[in-house]
């Protein structure tokens, strides 16, 4: 989990999973590797991770530590990611779709964003964090941040905070991706519904996901 830097326009100081926006190179690259439907989502969230973390995933063959920040330098000096240092290639199969979710909270700031799962790579990966980027990074389970933010330790916008629900549900990374592979992509747009009086941000209940509603009084939406 990346902590998001304090004077963001949105969710500002939020625990957040690595990622950013879709940038065109993402789709160059994807038509070049002639990647599916979603490869360019998959390339950015390749880049971003290295960007956010210097944590390679998704990348053959797996490169050390100290290449890993030079990406990243690289990377935060908009150097783009096809013409990184180092000879690698994508292995973007190894990210798999969690989620899509299109939540339209904000009349002026509309996001649509994939969430995948993949396994962590190989050996003591400890993220490294670039000033300007993100405020830290942890690795953290999901469980784990669920009781922060209980305890008011952390803070979570709702889509965040349902995905970590969902995820808390499985004790493996084979579990999670099985959860996954068994749902369908939907985008997830959250809406209001009113019950006696009181109102809750609802969201569709055959996605997997343990905990649809939430009471809209009081929640924090970035």
């Amino acid at each position: 989990m990346v902590e998001r830097a304090g004077g963001m326009a949105f969710a500002a100081g939020a625990l957040v999973w690595p990622g950013g926006r879709l940038d065109q190179a993402d789709r160059d690259l994807a038509t070049q590797l002639a990647l599916d439907d979603d490869g360019a989502a998959r390339v950015a969230a390749i880049r971003e991770t290295i960007e956010e973390t210097a944590i390679p995933v998704g990348l053959v063959p797996p490169p050390l530590p100290e290449q890993c920040l030079e990406m990243q330098a690289a990377l935060v000096a908009e150097t783009a990611f096809a013409a990184l240092p180092g000879h690698i290639e994508l292995q973007t199969e190894a990210l798999t779709p969690f989620a899509r979710w299109v939540p339209k909270f904000h009349a002026v700031r509309r996001f649509d964003t994939m969430f995948f799962v993949a396994k962590a790579p190989d050996g003591d990966w400890q993220p490294n964090v670039i000033e300007g980027e993100c405020a830290a990074a942890h690795w953290m389970a999901a469980s784990e941040v669920l009781e922060l933010e209980q305890r008011g330790k952390a803070r979570l916008i709702f889509p965040t905070r349902r995905n970590l629900e969902r995820l808390a549900q499985h004790g493996s990374f084979d579990e999670i991706r099985a959860d996954a592979i068994a749902h369908p992509i939907e985008p997830v747009t959250p809406w209001v519904e009113e019950r006696g009086g009181e109102k809750f941000i609802t969201i569709p209940d055959h996605l997997g996901y343990p905990i649809t509603e939430e009471r809209l009084d009081g929640l924090w939406r970035g």
